[in-house]
């Protein structure tokens, strides 16, 4: 009984998106359990699928497991599965833009980078190519149609104006990626179906059970698909150049020695390496004076933030009057808490509007780099920026 109720809401997402019978769609197919059976459902639908696997890194054969992987779902699903190699964009954009960040000493999200500067940008382009009415990927996220819409805002752009699409926050609150989507756009929430947001992922198990995928209990895959099986800190160690420094206490004397600034981030415990009085918690990063500032202590004040300055900040529909109170998470696993959120300055370029955020209560290790992401009452994402 449940799974009929888990198909007659995809059934019901495709009615109100006026979706007929052999509409065609592109899925990006990644080898891993989600994406296929998300495409499963999909041709269950009833939906003319194709299939798109993006060869991103290589670690070690594992890009090619993958992609066999993903030839074999297609097989049993017949489907058309083509491999585009888009290695050297995503070493010179997301690789590029995650050491650049962390030279910089901010701390990078770079699934978010990705999502919005190449993956969805190449389903769509590859989606152009074929004439696909929709493309669709295994992420955990829901989109809601909404019926009307009002007349102002920007993020209208080649849809109809008279609807806007919501994005929500998946059933399986565990699996739940709709942090890492806010800077969708209207008119890309438009040709976007999310098949797994009204799962729990063992239900997708017992789902690619159910049709015969081999890749029923492969693994989960890392956060982040380029380091394969390497550490973050042996990746910058690598990729970066370092000058060592000394560590200081809340009481400026020098307690430690440390490897180089990029490979720290506010809030961090392990890797610090000072024996003897410990744990150690990052409080600062001083690039001036390459100097790392650290805590014994887990609740110290040092930790906390109660302000943050947003920028590159993206709203999936109209920006609310300003000033606003919201939820938000400040990490992605971080809980949702109420913050009121200003327009900070405009700039000549609306790209470089700044926000500023004020928390209801303190949050721990806000850190330059990463996303904060709003939400309201209705677990609706509603847009979010990066932390300056």
């Amino acid at each position: 009984m449940q799974k009929i109720r888990r198909l007659s809401i995809l059934q019901r997402d495709c009615k109100n998106r006026m979706i007929k019978k052999r509409k065609k769609i592109l899925i990006g197919m990644s080898g891993g359990v989600d994406s296929s059976v998300s495409a499963a459902l999909l041709k269950k639908q009833g939906f003319d699928v194709f299939g798109i696997f993006l060869r991103l890194w290589k670690t070690d054969g594992e890009n090619n497991k993958s992609l066999e992987d993903a030839k074999k779902v297609a097989k049993i699903l017949n489907i058309e599965l083509r491999a585009v190699d888009v290695r050297k964009k995503f070493k010179k954009e997301v690789v590029g833009y995650f050491l650049k960040e962390y030279a910089s000493g901010r701390t990078p999200n770079p699934c978010v980078f990705c999502n919005e500067n190449l993956k969805f940008k190449i389903l769509f382009q590859e989606a152009d190519k074929i004439k696909a009415d929709y493309v669709s990927t295994g992420h955990y996220a829901r989109i809601e149609k909404q019926e009307e819409r009002s007349k102002k805002g920007e993020n209208k752009k080649n849809i109809n104006e008279n609807f806007s699409y919501r994005l929500f926050e998946a059933e399986d609150k565990n699996k739940d990626q709709s942090y890492f989507l806010y800077r969708l756009k209207q008119n890309q929430l438009a040709r976007i179906i999310f098949p797994l947001g009204e799962y729990k992922k063992e239900e997708v198990r017992k789902l690619a059970k159910k049709f015969d995928l081999p890749n029923f209990d492969k693994a989960e895959s890392q956060d982040i698909c380029f380091l394969g099986n390497t550490s973050v800190e042996d990746f910058l160690k690598k990729n970066l150049r370092l000058k060592a420094g000394n560590i200081f206490d809340f009481k400026n004397k020098i307690i430690g020695r440390h490897f180089g600034l990029p490979l720290y981030t506010i809030g961090q415990r392990k890797g610090i390496k000072i024996g003897g009085t410990g744990p150690y918690y990052v409080s600062n990063k001083d690039f001036a004076k390459n100097k790392l500032v650290v805590t014994n202590t887990k609740k110290d004040s040092a930790l906390f933030s109660k302000s943050a300055t947003l920028e590159k900040v993206n709203w999936i529909d109209n920006e609310p009057k300003m000033p606003t109170k919201l939820l938000v998470r400040a990490r992605y696993r971080n809980p949702l808490s109420y913050a009121t959120i200003s327009k900070k300055k405009e700039l000549r370029s609306k790209n470089k509007e700044e926000y500023r955020i004020v928390f209801e209560k303190s949050q721990r290790a806000v850190t330059p780099g990463q996303s904060i992401v709003f939400y309201n009452k209705k677990q609706e994402v509603l847009g979010g920026g990066v932390i300056k």
